[in-house]
């Protein structure tokens, strides 16, 4: 059986909203990969997935051990501390073997590859950041309406 495409996806917006590596890194491989397939992508960074995109905060991000069925591990193991850290590491040294850039580099290449980013506002004013707190890379704070309003006729990806 031959299956023919008919419609292919031209536009992407993808919502970032966990701060956590496995939260984080789903939407920007995503949105690189869109990229690569010449789709226009846009990434919303909201609530904790702004970590990605924040200065301070984008080279600390780490895997959470606490609350994650998917670390097949007890809460209380998950609670110890240093676990989180260790599972980080591990996580890392995984990725650099597979040539999986650190977050700040994948930020660089999705929006060399024009990739657009952008933070929510209210997720900015929650927690009292500007521009100045984000990567050279995001290109605006936008309300939600305004984010609606760029993904018009997009598919839309929320992680």
């Amino acid at each position: 059986m031959e299956v023919i495409m008919t419609d292919s996806i031209k536009k992407l917006s993808i919502i970032c909203s966990k701060g956590s590596l496995e939260g984080i890194y789903p939407a920007l491989i995503m949105a690189n990969g869109a990229r690569m397939e010449g789709i226009e992508v846009n990434v919303f960074f909201t609530f904790f997935g702004m970590d990605a995109i924040t200065k301070k905060k984008q080279h600390k991000v780490k895997v959470a051990t606490v609350g994650n069925p998917a670390m097949g591990i007890p809460t209380l193991i998950g609670a110890i501390p240093g676990m989180s850290a260790m599972a980080t590491k591990m996580m890392i040294k995984k990725m650099e073997k597979l040539d999986i850039p650190p977050v700040a580099e994948f930020i660089e290449m999705i929006h060399d590859a024009g990739g657009r980013l952008y933070a929510c506002k209210a997720s900015v004013d929650l927690f009292g950041l500007s521009m100045d707190d984000f990567c050279p890379q995001v290109e605006k704070i936008l309300t939600v309406g305004e984010f609606y309003e760029l993904s018009a006729g997009a598919g839309i990806i929320f992680t």
